[in-house]
């Protein structure tokens, strides 16, 4: 009999991760039949349902910010409600208000557009600081306070928000603390220009075919519950959460920021990089890992000092910066 000799390199997975490997594989063709590049965006706007967070997806208009947020709800078999914000929306038309029923002579809670479980808001830095601020208690706490009655979320509930970064006009800075709410700032480019000749070859070949037609759903409530579980389970060393602890705290010294991050971010590192391991098949997380996760969490979280502004560098010029000063741990 012949002895069959082991691989070192490969490793058995204390964790079962094929099925969760195989329904992102998934979300990933459906949103290939209409989506053209945008790799990034896409990946991290699945660790962000994996890790139960809200994303703001920034850039310019027309790419595919709203459409991919849209298609990507569509693969789920839940509830989706799409909120156009602008600046005369007060908060009771996202929230609902109370109102008077004749019958019964009592007050009724009419639920609003946000009583869903993934919610698009469309370009959210549009809607005054009134509004904004009716957005805090339900991205933090899944529940709404109206008359002194809380109504809670039904899971999953995820907040899925666009901006433009260059319109200024008619526009409102978020507050820092909504900011703060939010998993991941998700930047998304231009194409490039094969990504380009593509959009264009499939919009051509599309004809009269309506674009969400294409996908099919892939995930329903209890899968995503139950994957969300799964990732609590990812091993994490503990030179890792030290490492994740050093880049956080480098932030609140760094001479380039007027201000740091907060442990939220350390958190929302801590628990994005097991979603990105469990989604390579991993059951422990890397030093990869969490340096792909890093600038996502942390861009929208710091504020560069006036000097460091006016000298043209961003946030994640002092990200990546912080990255290379902090030693990997091996």
């Amino acid at each position: 009999m012949e002895e069959t000799q082991e691989n070192p390199l490969e490793f058995n997975s204390r964790i079962d991760l094929k099925n969760l490997q195989q329904a992102v594989e998934s979300i990933k063709t459906e949103l290939g039949k209409v989506i053209v590049g945008q790799h990034d965006m896409l990946e991290m706007l699945i660790v962000s349902i994996l890790t139960d967070g809200h994303s703001l997806i920034e850039g310019v208009p027309g790419v595919a910010k709203t459409l991919t947020a849209k298609l990507l709800a569509k693969t789920l078999a839940v509830d989706f409600s799409r909120i156009q914000f602008t600046p005369d929306l007060m908060p009771s038309d996202i929230l609902g208000t109370s109102i008077f029923n004749v019958k019964t002579s009592e007050f009724e809670f009419k639920k609003g557009p946000v009583f869903s479980n993934i919610i698009l808001i469309d370009e959210i830095n549009r809607a005054p600081a009134k509004t904004q601020a009716a957005l805090f208690e339900i991205m933090e706490e899944r529940q709404v306070t109206m008359d002194g009655t809380e109504y809670r979320m039904q899971p999953p509930f995820l907040v899925f928000a666009t901006q433009n970064p260059v319109e200024q006009e008619g526009t409102y800075a978020l507050p820092e603390a909504q900011l703060d709410r939010f998993l991941f700032k998700i930047n998304v480019p231009y194409p490039s220009l094969e990504e380009e000749i593509h959009i264009l070859e499939n919009e051509h070949n599309r004809k009269d075919a309506f674009v969400l037609d294409n996908v099919s759903q892939v995930l329903n409530a209890e899968q995503i519950a139950e994957y969300q579980h799964t990732i609590k389970q990812i091993i994490v060393e503990g030179n890792l959460l030290k490492y994740i602890a050093a880049i956080v705290d480098n932030t609140r010294t760094n001479a380039n920021l007027f201000l740091g991050a907060s442990p939220r971010a350390s958190l929302a590192i801590m628990n994005a990089s097991k979603a990105l391991a469990a989604m390579n098949g991993r059951d422990f997380v890397t030093p990869d890992d969490i340096k792909k996760i890093v600038p996502s969490v942390l861009r929208h979280r710091i504020i560069l000092t006036p000097e460091r502004e006016m000298e043209g560098i961003t946030a994640d010029k002092v990200v990546q910066q912080i990255l290379e000063t902090i030693e990997i741990p091996r």
